[in-house]
């Protein structure tokens, strides 16, 4: 094994994403009838939907914007996306029906888009990860509001992705 060889058991994104396709496709309906996943669906989209407001708000899409365009890369790079698992890709067809089907940018995280990510159900990692000069633009009490909404927003992912897996092994 050379040391670019990806480790056993590694799936590749495109081997996730059709992992998660297959997913949707077998339970997908029963996923989306289920009472709790559509409880926790809603309140997961007010999450992100709050979660974008404030970055919005405190400036930190315009900083990420500037960082990707300007500087030769944001924290999005490549290899971000195999944080990903099939389950996590699961919860983002069931809130919009999609995933992407390409990188845009080949180095850069396979789901980054022109407006930023294109996935509305995040990693834990791509929600909560703020950078050293994001962190000093933002007043402490900014950045606690910030944190707390966010922190809101990875609750309910979790809770979500929790109660799809249990119903998964059902």
């Amino acid at each position: 094994m050379t040391d670019d060889a990806p480790p056993p058991g590694f799936l590749s994104i495109d081997e996730k994403i059709r992992k998660a396709k297959a997913l949707f496709d077998a339970r997908g309906k029963t996923l989306l009838q289920e009472p709790a996943v559509v409880r926790l669906m809603a309140e997961l989209d007010r999450r992100i939907s709050a979660s974008q407001e404030a970055m919005v708000r405190f400036g930190i899409v315009d900083a990420c914007r500037h960082c990707e365009e300007e500087e030769g890369g944001s924290c999005c790079g490549a290899g971000i996306e195999n944080k990903y698992s099939p389950t996590l890709l699961l919860l983002q067809l069931l809130l919009s029906g999609e995933l992407p089907e390409s990188r845009r940018w080949e180095n850069s995280c396979f789901f980054l888009g022109e407006q930023g990510c294109r996935l509305r159900a995040r990693h834990v990692l791509c929600i909560n990860y703020l950078c050293l000069r994001i962190q000093k633009m933002l007043p402490p009490e900014d950045l606690i509001t910030l944190q707390t909404v966010t922190g809101e927003e990875m609750d309910t992912v979790f809770h979500l992705h929790e109660t799809v897996k249990r119903i998964l092994k059902r």
